[in-house]
Formats: structure tokens, C-alpha cells, sequence
């Protein structure tokens, strides 16, 4: 069987994928990308019915297009964002196959590049990109054994809340999945408990401005390491209904009960940590210092906008949180159903290259790898706070491929020189 060669080799054709396509034909890069399912696959089938952008169209979007439907204020539908990328992949030509799975990557011996096997056959690369994101294996803890006669689902498996059996439903997770979705539940009727760990709440909009926009004049996005005990902290927000800030205290006016992080499951009792009230005031901390630096932004360069005062109302605290459940008997609380969003894991286990430290961690410096000829785009932190988000995967792959750029340079330098004639 034919091996076919391509110069750069593409693995996922998400946002990062369609992203990495673009900077590398601008910069001249041959290239294929190879997606397993269909461009942007998660965002339609890992993703619940009713999720929308949790920024606004203006701010997470590609430079080269506009949401088509979605005005620059609104919130693209998770169905939006996908077609989105699959119209962008068509603007610029994208060469993405799909339905191809790559198995397996290993550099060849005594000679450059890559051997790739994939569910088509055998690829060669002299580069191979990563862009499958940071959401790659769902993590459910294992806290509740799956034989315990009850519902356990991922936030990426679900989809509304006709999906859950009839009763009530714990969810686990406070940031923005774990949030919408329990928020939607009560909504729904359903009687739901939501476990609440340490988090930051921004607003969705001060004074007139998204708090996109806010993090972007302050610097905050463009940040390149999180501080002290920052890595994995949990945003909470929202776009949902239009976008709302997200605060705990009326979710539970509402109807929903707060309870701390999740501990442990025995004989039908999860207990939770007596932290909810410490949780909630970090929030609420996050929020007010964010609204401190947007005021004295605003004051320091003379903006005019309007003051906001009731954004900073803090409610009573509501009785979930001044008396926490720590232990509950599940079935007496009638629950039928745990969602987790508890976040995701990355699988790279495909990649047989000596890009990882001996815990498995990714070795890489803004997305180029220690190993030559490997790289990797999507992952949290790339280079800047916002390397997740649409927008900075866009400008983490313009790094990215001149970096592929420069060392095609070089190969062919010398290449050419191996060519030209010796005199005799």
C-alpha cells in the first residue's frame, strides 16, 4: 500500500484545526488536517441542546468573519459556533478530511519526520500539530460506584433535562457548564442540589461593557503564567437568556439548594466539605476586585460611562449556605441523576514521541514542543490566559506556524546545498 507524504500533518479539525490551517497556508506550509468526526464535532455532539457562546459574537470569533446570524452582542447557539467554523474552513480552503482517526504518531528512525497511522492508511509528516484542545477524555470522579442505582453522566453527555429520569438531581461543579446546566434543571421543575467548589465570578457586563471586554483593557487575557494557586480555577458565566451574572445566593432564592464540594459516597450518603460559605465568598471577592479595577480604569482615562451601584448588592446569605448540608441520603432527597461537570482530561496516548516529562505533562513552550517537529495549539495557558478561548487559538496558531515556517526554511537550505555540485 502507497504511504502518502504531506509536509504538516494536522491532528483535529476544531477551531484549533481550522485556526492552524489558515496561518500555515498564509505562510506557505503544504499541509493536511485529519479530523475523526465532523469539523467542530464537539461543539454538536458534546455540548447540551441549549448552550450558547459564553462571550459575546463580537469578541469570540475568527478576525476574517462575523457570525452570519448572532449579532457582535449576542450569543451564538453551540449549533451557530459549529457552522461558523465549518463556513470558515470553506473561506480559506481548508484541506480537512474527515472521518479519518489518527492511531498512532512515531518519529521514523535514521531519517526526518513522522510516521502516522490512521483509520486510511499510513501517512508520512516532517510536522505533526496537536489541535485537539483540552477536552478530550470527560472526567467523572470516582467517587459514586457505577453500580449504585443511579444516573451518572458527564456535563459533556448531557443534552436536556427530558434526558434525566423523573426525580430530583445533584449536580457537581460550579463553573459555567455545572451552572447553566442545574440552573436550566430548576428551571425545568426539577428539584436540584448543585455542589458548589472554589471559583471566580465575573460580571457578565459592567457599566455598559461585557466582561470580555473588561479583561481585554486591563490585560487580564494577555497574561502569560496564572498566578499562585490560579491554574485551574473555575470561572463561572453565562449566556444564557442573554447573558446574566452568575450569582449562587438568587439561584437559590429560586429554588436551587448550594451545598460544598463533593467528598465521599457511602451506603447511599454523599457528604460534601464544609466550605460553601468560603466558597461563595471567593466569588464574590473575584467579582468585586474585578469591579474595583474596571472603576479605576474608568476614572484613570476619563471613560464616559454610566456608574452601576447595584452591581455590588450582595444579598443575604440564603439558608443552604448559612446552615450546609454535609451529609445526603440520596434516595431520601429523591435523587435519580448526577451530572458531573467536573472538566476533562487530554489523551495523547496516540502520540509515541518523547514530548512528555515523566508525569506525562506536556514539555512545550507556546505550543512548540521539546520534541522537533511536534507541536500542539488549543491547550489552556498556550501562551496567555486567553489561549483557550476562540479568538487566542486563532493567534496561538499564527506563533505556531511561522515557527513550522522557519524550520521548512532551514530543511530547505539544506537540502538545496546537499544538491549543488562539488568542485573537483
Amino acid at each position: 500500500m502507497s504511504i502518502e507524504k504531506v509536509d504538516t500533518l494536522v491532528v483535529g479539525g476544531g477551531q484549533a484545526g481550522v485556526a492552524m490551517s489558515e496561518h500555515l497556508s498564509k505562510c506557505g506550509v503544504p499541509h493536511l488536517v485529519l479530523e475523526r468526526g465532523r469539523i467542530a464535532e464537539r461543539w454538536r455532539s458534546q455540548r447540551w441542546d441549549s448552550l450558547v457562546a459564553n462571550g459575546p459574537a463580537w469578541h469570540d470569533r475568527f478576525p476574517g468573519m462575523e457570525f452570519p446570524v448572532t449579532g457582535p452582542d449576542g450569543f451564538p447557539s453551540k449549533e451557530e459556533v459549529a457552522d461558523y467554523f465549518v463556513a470558515y474552513a470553506k473561506q480559506i480552503n481548508a484541506p480537512i478530511r474527515c472521518g479519518v482517526e489518527v492511531k498512532l504518531v512515531q518519529r521514523n528512525v535514521g531519517r526526518p519526520g513522522f510516521r502516522v497511522e490512521t483509520s486510511d492508511g499510513v501517512i508520512e509528516a516532517n510536522s505533526v500539530v496537536a489541535a485537539t484542545g483540552p477536552f478530550q477524555v470527560p472526567v467523572i470522579p470516582p467517587v459514586v460506584p457505577k453500580d449504585a442505582g443511579i444516573l451518572q453522566i458527564h456535563s459533556s453527555g448531557y443534552r436536556n433535562p427530558a434526558q434525566l429520569p423523573k426525580g430530583a438531581v445533584l449536580v457537581v461543579g460550579a463553573g459555567s457548564s455545572g451552572v447553566q446546566i442545574a440552573d436550566e434543571l430548576q428551571r425545568a421543575g426539577r428539584r436540584v442540589y448543585l455542589s458548589v467548589g472554589p471559583h471566580d465570578r465575573p460580571p457578565r457586563a459592567y457599566r455598559g461593557r461585557d466582561f470580555c471586554w473588561w479583561l481585554g483593557v486591563l490585560g487580564k487575557w494577555d497574561l502569560e503564567t496564572p498566578g499562585p494557586g490560579t491554574e485551574h480555577v473555575t470561572i463561572a458565566v453565562s449566556g444564557a437568556r442573554g447573558g446574566e451574572t452568575i450569582d449562587f445566593r438568587r439561584l437559590a432564592a429560586q429554588g436551587l439548594t448550594l451545598v460544598g464540594m463533593t467528598k465521599t459516597y457511602q451506603d447511599g450518603v454523599m457528604t460534601f466539605a464544609p466550605d460553601l460559605a468560603k466558597n461563595i465568598a471567593r466569588g464574590d471577592a473575584s467579582l468585586m476586585s474585578l469591579l474595583d479595577e474596571a472603576d479605576a480604569y474608568v476614572a484613570r482615562n476619563g471613560l464616559d460611562l454610566p456608574e452601576e451601584p447595584s452591581a455590588r448588592r450582595i444579598d443575604p446569605d440564603p439558608e443552604c449556605v448559612i446552615n450546609p448540608i454535609l451529609e445526603l441520603d440520596l434516595a431520601a432527597a429523591g435523587i435519580a441523576a448526577i451530572v458531573w461537570a467536573t472538566g476533562f482530561a487530554v489523551d495523547y496516548s496516540w502520540l509515541k514521541v518523547d514530548a512528555f516529562d515523566e508525569k506525562g505533562r506536556l514539555r512545550h513552550h507556546r505550543g512548540v514542543s521539546m520534541e522537533p517537529g511536534i507541536y500542539f495549539l488549543g491547550l489552556p495557558w498556550q501562551s496567555r490566559r486567553g489561549s483557550s478561548f476562540i479568538w487566542g487559538v486563532w493567534h496561538d496558531a499564527k506563533h505556531v506556524a511561522d515557527r513550522i515556517s522557519t524550520q521548512r526554511k532551514y530543511l530547505a537550505y539544506h537540502a538545496a546545498a546537499q544538491r549543488e555540485p562539488v568542485d573537483a
